[in-house]
């Protein structure tokens, strides 16, 4: 069953500037509601008032009924009766007695009569001799009835019974109570039965008053076409926005609202969504304002911003929106590759510049020998560097990272070695942008650890790794090993644990998200990353090649 509530038109009349001015509004959800229910409650009301005044009337005449039936068999059965019936003159015996049991039993009048309806009594003594009007055959009969019938006093209930002699009807009684008198039995009740309608009617309109103020609130004081308009909107708007929206109530347990952009890079279920659902660092955010943080989940890089929500200055929940800066901060990590390629670049040649200017100032001095020494020195290391690099690397991406990460550190003070069994023939499984993410990223965390220390070092290997095999495995297993060393103070597991799950930075660079960056390509590569602090402070990576074949 379809219930549709139709807007309700509200004609007002106010009066500014000496004119009566008409303006139309629309009452809102609560403002019908409130209206319906107490449209409802009067008829209600009214109805059941009416019910009580009719069901007291009814009850009036059948407590009526019986009385004057008992009344009136009563006298008929009483022995004076038979003996007035009998007597020279029974007006002057039974008018006194009749009258005398009118008055004790609030009838209107009890009317004693022949069998050929000659009163011998009545409660005006104009009628008695008169005959009476109305049906007495079935008294006649020998029967005892009740009838309501326009007689003498007006409209009345009346009761006749035969009186009896040797099973011979030789007189009539009939005794009853007008119409008016009964009215009047039924007005004393009507204040009682007025009463408590008006009792219920206000209790269940403060009743209505109440549950309208709540649902107004609850509403904003909305009509029901702007409720719906508002939904419909709600709802388009959610489902077509590109960007993840949660919103979380006062309680912030449970999500009120999730789009579908939001499901999809969060990875949420499908029904409820709790906080326990979201990535653990999204779990940990604080209850107010977020601008810009950083989170890393096992796919995505996410921006996250927050927001209270208020209505009439008090707190309703947050808004979480959520973007997707995947592809951006890959773009980004190679531009800072780039970045730091040029700078070493730029380095070089400064450092080429200034050799060059010795060796030819030396030669205009004429230390020939000493310029030649001179320039092949720095010449040949540099060289040796690149020439063993270039053979033991067999991606020209990585070896130009590790030769763009020396002069780096060097021109932080920092020594950068590479290890002597540094040797790898391709960097599967990885590709050269995930090869530079992962050992770029190391690099930079080890020399900021490093540069904190005095004569500060870091040492870099990048290997192939064969693990023994198990006893069912056909072949050995082969492993991307990565282990970056440093002279830093290096990290507990917990506090690395905590800064990988967090996942994101107060840096203004960001590189807070490195490590974060580092877990989320390990983890898709089903590889492990631990950190070391004996004998020295060390980052190892190993990622299996099978598993990512």
């Amino acid at each position: 069953m379809t219930v549709r509530v139709t807007p309700v038109t509200v004609w007002c009349i106010t009066f500014s500037g000496g004119k009566y001015l008409v303006r139309r509004g629309r009452l809102s959800l609560a403002g019908q509601a409130f209206a319906l229910q107490l449209i409802v409650l009067i008829l209600m009301v009214v109805v059941g008032a009416v019910l009580a005044v009719l069901d007291a009337r009814r009850h009036s005449d059948l407590t009526t009924t019986r009385e004057v039936r008992d009344v009136a068999v009563t006298v008929a059965e009483a022995p004076s009766t038979l003996q007035a019936v009998y007597s020279t003159n029974p007006t002057a015996i039974l008018q006194p007695v009749t009258e005398r049991t009118r008055l004790e039993t609030g009838m209107d009048f009890i009317v004693v009569m022949a069998p050929d309806r000659t009163r011998y009594t009545h409660t005006n003594p104009d009628n008695i001799g008169k005959p009476f009007s109305g049906n007495i055959d079935r008294a006649l009969a020998g029967e005892t009835f009740t009838e309501t019938f326009t007689g003498t006093l007006g409209p009345s209930i009346r009761a006749v019974t035969p009186v009896y002699d040797s099973g011979k009807v030789v007189a009539l009684v009939s005794a009853g109570v007008t119409r008016a008198k009964i009215g009047d039995q039924v007005a004393t009740q009507l204040p009682v039965i007025l009463g408590v309608a008006a009792a219920g009617l206000v209790v269940s309109g403060s009743g209505s008053f109440l549950l309208s103020r709540r649902l107004r609130r609850q509403t904003h004081g909305l009509a029901p076409d702007e409720l719906r308009a508002m939904y419909e909107q709600h709802d388009a708007v959610l489902h077509s926005i590109h960007e993840g929206l949660v919103v979380f109530g006062i309680a912030g347990e449970r999500a009120e609202v999730v789009n579908d952009e939001a499901r999809r890079l969060l990875e949420l279920p499908a029904g409820e969504v709790r906080r326990g659902d979201l990535p653990v660092s999204m779990q940990q955010m604080s209850w107010g304002v977020v601008r810009d943080e950083m989170h890393v989940t096992n796919d995505r890089i996410l921006l996250v911003n927050q927001d209270i929500v208020t209505w009439e200055g008090r707190p309703i929940g947050t808004v979480m929106t959520i973007r997707d800066h995947t592809e951006l901060r890959t773009v980004m990590g190679e531009l800072d590759s780039v970045r730091s390629f040029a700078e070493s670049l730029h380095a070089q040649a400064h450092e080429s510049a200034n050799r060059l200017h010795t060796v030819v100032t030396m030669v205009e001095l004429g230390r020939y020998r000493e310029a030649v020494e001179f320039a092949t020195s720095e010449l040949e290391l540099s060289q040796a560097l690149i020439d063993r690099l270039l053979a033991a690397v067999g991606s020209p991406a990585l070896a130009a990272l590790l030769l763009g990460k020396v002069n780096q550190a060097t021109e932080r003070s920092i020594e950068l070695t590479i290890t002597e069994d540094t040797a790898l023939d391709s960097i599967e499984p990885l590709s050269p942008q995930e090869t530079v993410t992962l050992v770029g990223n190391l690099i930079d965390n080890a020399i900021d650890a490093a540069a904190d220390s005095t004569a500060g070092w870091v040492e870099v290997t990048v290997r192939h790794h064969d693990l023994a095999a198990d006893d069912d495995a056909a072949e050995p297993d082969s492993c991307l090993f990565v282990r970056v060393a440093d002279s830093g103070p290096g990290m507990s597991e917990e506090t690395f644990a905590r800064a990988s799950q967090r996942g994101y930075s107060t840096k203004a660079d960001h590189h807070g998200l490195g490590l974060a960056l580092v877990h989320r390509l390990v983890a898709r590569h089903g590889g492990t990353i631990r950190t070391e602090l004996e004998p020295e402070s060390a980052v190892t990576v190993t990622i299996p090649r099978k598993v990512a074949q």
